[in-house]
C-alpha cells in the first residue's frame, strides 16, 4: 500500500520518523499548534460479535469501560506477567474494537492473539487503512471541532463516529490523536496546516516523554512487568476485574510489593541523544537500568524515559557519558484504578 506521507514535504529516515525543515519545534509546540503523522503507531481492529469477551480474556483493560467515551490504557502480557505490548483500547461499534500501540508490534500481537481467536467469532486486522495524526497545543481542540465537528474529549476519552476517531492524550500541552481513512489522509493534512505547523513525530514522542508515558516497540517485547513502566499508575490495570493473559503474576507482584524496578523521567546534560536500550550506570560503571525512550528537547537536551533498579542507593548516574537529572513525573507512583479514571468524567 502507498505510504500516504510520501505527499508530504517530509523526510523519512527511518519507517517510525519523520521530519521536517520547520525550525524549532519542540518550543513551537510549547507556543503554538503543530500537527504530525504519527508513524511510530499504528492499529489494531478486533471486530465480531465475540470481541468483547475475547480481550476481555487476555488483556489487563476492564473491557466495558472502553465504552464509547473512556477509552483506556490496557496491556497485553505473557503467562509471566511481562508486557507484550501496551496499547490504547478503545470501541468504534458495539462489535468493533481498536488498539492504538508501537506499529512493530502490530504483527506480533496479531499472532499472539491469534492462538486464542479460533475459539470466538472474531476477526483480528492491522489498520493498514487508517492513517493517524497527532495535534498538540492551544487550538488543537479548535481544529478538531471546526475539521470534524467533533468536541474534543479529555485525556484517555473518546469522540468521533465510525470513520474518524479523536483520541485526547495527556502531556505538557493539551494533544488530540486522529484516527482517520488513509485515503483522507492527504487532504485532511493539507486543511489542518493552514493552521497548525507541521513538525517531526519526534515531538510526539517528547511530549509523551514529558506525559511519563513509553509505547513499547518490538525490541522490548517481553521484558518489562506492566508496573515497571507504571501502566498502573498511568490507569492501565484493572485490579477488580477477572483473570487474563498474566493477571495473577501481575496481581502478586502488586499485592506484594515485588516491582524491582520502576520507570523515570530524567534529562542529560548534553545533546547526544541515546539509542534506546543504553545502560544508566552509576559513577562506577555498574548497570542499573536502560533506556526506553528519549528525545531532545526544546533546550536541545535529551530528555529520556528510563527503566531502573528501585533496590539501589543510586548516587550520580550516567547515560552515554552524559550526566543524568532525575526530573518529576506528572503522576504519583501509586495504583490508578481505570474504573475511577473512567467516571471522573
Amino acid at each position: 500500500m502507498t505510504d500516504w506521507t510520501a505527499e508530504l514535504a517530509a523526510q523519512r529516515p527511518r519507517d517510525d520518523r519523520i521530519d521536517f525543515a520547520t525550525p524549532d519545534q519542540a518550543r513551537l509546540a510549547l507556543d503554538g499548534t503543530v500537527i504530525t503523522p504519527l508513524v511510530h503507531l499504528c492499529v489494531l481492529d478486533i471486530r465480531g460479535q465475540d470481541a468483547e469477551t475475547f480481550l476481555q480474556g487476555q488483556t489487563s483493560a476492564q473491557v466495558s469501560l472502553a465504552d464509547g467515551d473512556f477509552a483506556p490504557l490496557t496491556v497485553f502480557c505473557t503467562p509471566k506477567g511481562r508486557v507484550l505490548a501496551n496499547a490504547q483500547l478503545w470501541r468504534v461499534a458495539d462489535d468493533h474494537f481498536r488498539l492504538l500501540m508501537h506499529h512493530s508490534l502490530v504483527d506480533s500481537l496479531a499472532t499472539h492473539l491469534g492462538k486464542f481467536a479460533p475459539f470466538y467469532k472474531v476477526t483480528l486486522e492491522a489498520g493498514d487503512d487508517l492513517a493517524l495524526l497527532g495535534l498538540i497545543g492551544r487550538e488543537a481542540a479548535a481544529l478538531a471541532e471546526v475539521h470534524f465537528d467533533i468536541v474534543a474529549p479529555a485525556a484517555w476519552h473518546q469522540a468521533g463516529n465510525d470513520g474518524i476517531q479523536v483520541l485526547g492524550h495527556p502531556g505538557p500541552r493539551p494533544r488530540l490523536l486522529v484516527c482517520l481513512p488513509r485515503d483522507q489522509a492527504v487532504d485532511t493534512w493539507r486543511r489542518l496546516c493552514d493552521q497548525a505547523t507541521p513538525v517531526d513525530n519526534a515531538i510526539w514522542r517528547l511530549h509523551d516523554i514529558q506525559a511519563g508515558l513509553v509505547w513499547l516497540n518490538d525490541g522490548q517485547s517481553d521484558a518489562y512487568l506492566p508496573q515497571m513502566i507504571n501502566w498502573e499508575a498511568l490507569g492501565g490495570i484493572s485490579f477488580k476485574k477477572g483473570c487474563y493473559t498474566g493477571q495473577e503474576v501481575v496481581a502478586r507482584a502488586h499485592f506484594r510489593g515485588q516491582v524491582k524496578k520502576r520507570m523515570v523521567r530524567a534529562q542529560l546534560d548534553g545533546a547526544l541523544l541515546p539509542e534506546l536500550g543504553s545502560a544508566v550506570e552509576d559513577g562506577d560503571g555498574k548497570r542499573l537500568g536502560e533506556v526506553v525512550s528519549a528525545e531532545l528537547d526544546a533546550y536541545h537536551q535529551a530528555e529520556i524515559l528510563a527503566v531502573l533498579s528501585t533496590r539501589e542507593d543510586t548516587g550520580p548516574l550516567h547515560v552515554a557519558g552524559q550526566k543524568l537529572k532525575l526530573l518529576k513525573l506528572p503522576y504519583s507512583i501509586e495504583r490508578l484504578d481505570p474504573e475511577t479514571l473512567a467516571a471522573r468524567d
